[in-house]
């Protein structure tokens, strides 16, 4: 079955399911084959370690079904922004994304408790409260309803604030800057309360607007502002850690319901392999990120977090309006015992 999506000034052609054509969209090529295709629209580059964990896990669930899937990634934004890739997997025009947890809110209420400010203690406490089903069952399951389901959540690494003026220590040295957010309520109004002003932006427009001064800068992990060259054009990096935001690997649930058991155990299995298999090369290539950056001219710097943290704490209890919200957030607090 054919499914015509518009994206951006022209339509792509997407073919579900299994196919003996080729079949064009954008720049990628899609191979002749007997297989059924599963097409993964991601908006970060080949050399990002999600991607990687992907692909490899592509190869693994090929050979694991004597042939009957192949596995498809468009990087770089190619089928178009995060938000673009949620309603295509809401309507089948692909089978997974691979999406920031803060548009994740936009859907569903409650994600907006795993997109706060400083939720989380460290890597290790957002992997396992993202892996406890007493925690996140019915929360994953409430997307069911838009056509989707979620298979399973990355580490998105800790996202800091960067600028092209100055390093920032205080809510007071972002007063006056526009600062590239995603496009959340949870994150305009951290941005206010952390001192700066947050433009929603696709991610794939932020290096041209800070560049003619539209913005001042942004905030993200050291991979991706290392990985993008913002280190070329916004030097100043600051250790905020306002964010610990999970990215979310979601696929269109016909497409997994159709799975035999087998096939989707098997998937499901692969899944969780690819989430451990890029935390592992997350840190090394943030270590190596950092180098590069600096190498373009880059500086780091830590700030007063303790500062940061009272200045954002309203944002944490407006988000925590309804008891399934509170109950979510104490989860996840309790679940921190054992990391602090």
């Amino acid at each position: 079955m054919k499914r015509f999506l518009a994206v951006g000034a022209g339509a792509i052609v997407l073919l579900a399911g299994c196919s003996s054509d080729t079949v064009s969209v954008g720049a990628v090529e899609t191979p002749q084959t007997d297989a059924e295709i599963i097409r993964i629209s991601f908006n970060q580059p080949e050399s990002n370690p999600q991607y990687i964990a992907l692909e490899e896990m592509g190869e693994r669930l090929n050979e694991r079904t004597n042939g009957a899937y192949e596995v498809l990634i468009y990087p770089s934004e190619l089928l178009g922004a995060q938000r673009e890739s949620i309603e295509m997997v809401q309507i089948g025009a692909v089978d997974m994304a691979v999406v920031v947890g803060s548009l994740m809110e936009n859907l569903v209420d409650e994600f907006a408790v795993f997109n706060l400010p400083y939720v989380f203690y460290s890597k290790e406490h957002q992997l396992e409260v993202l892996e406890d089903p007493n925690i996140v069952d019915d929360l994953y399951a409430s997307v069911e309803k838009d056509g989707m389901k979620i298979l399973g959540a990355f580490h998105g690494g800790v996202r800091n604030v960067y600028n092209t003026v100055k390093p920032v220590e205080t809510p007071e040295d972002l007063a006056g800057m526009k600062i590239r957010i995603i496009d959340s309520d949870t994150n305009i109004q951290m941005m206010s309360r952390m001192g700066g002003t947050g433009t929603p932006m696709g991610q794939g427009e932020v290096y041209t607007a800070i560049q003619s001064g539209v913005l001042d800068g942004g905030e993200n992990n050291e991979l991706i502002y290392s990985n993008l060259n913002h280190a070329e054009i916004a030097p100043y990096y600051s250790y905020t850690q306002h964010l610990m935001v999970p990215d979310y690997i979601i696929g269109h649930k016909n497409f997994i319901d159709g799975m035999s058991e087998e096939h989707q155990q098997i998937f499901m299995e692969e899944i969780q392999i690819a989430v451990d298999r890029q935390v592992e090369l997350f840190d090394a290539e943030v270590e190596q990120a950092v180098q590069r950056a600096e190498e373009s001219g880059a500086t780091f710097n830590e700030v007063n977090m303790e500062v940061f943290q009272e200045a954002v704490a309203p944002v944490i209890q407006s988000k925590l309006s309804t008891p399934e919200s509170e109950k979510l957030y104490n989860d996840v607090q309790d679940a921190a015992e054992s990391f602090k």
